[in-house]
């Protein structure tokens, strides 16, 4: 078994444990990743909600995705760090932002999504299979 992914917030008040691997790893460019990041992109990994360890408690607030869909994304009320991403379409996935991770360099993303809304100065890997949208399963 690989050891568990693990992270949390900057000031260490919300934690987290996964012991599976991801199911899902990405760069996203939509709106909302951007002014969330204060960036270009945002940076995920996506789990099985299954077996997801969490301690402390998350300040939560819900926002309509550019595909229509509910996601509610949970951050520090102490730090105001982003930590996860829970969406109303797939309550089985638990997302978590890249730099959250104890070991960032752990992300390997997949894919870069939403690139209809990625600004011309958001360079990411150009050899990264590019969506105009989220693609789907």
């Amino acid at each position: 078994m690989n050891e568990p992914y693990t992270g949390g917030c900057a000031c260490g008040a919300i934690r987290f444990e996964i012991a599976s691997e991801p199911l899902f790893q990405n760069h996203c460019q939509c709106l909302d990743c951007q002014r969330k990041s204060g960036t270009g992109h945002g940076s995920y990994l996506s789990f099985s909600r299954q077996g997801v360890k969490q301690t402390g408690d998350a300040k939560l607030w819900d926002i309509l995705a550019d595909s229509g869909n509910v996601k509610t994304r949970a951050f520090c009320p102490t730090c105001g760090s982003p930590v996860y991403m829970t969406f109303a379409a797939m309550p089985d996935i638990f997302t978590v932002h890249a730099a959250s991770l104890d070991d960032p360099s752990r992300f390997k993303p997949q894919v870069i999504a939403y690139t209809v809304r990625g600004q011309a100065w958001d360079k990411l890997d150009p050899a990264l299979p590019r969506f105009e949208k989220m693609p789907t399963a």
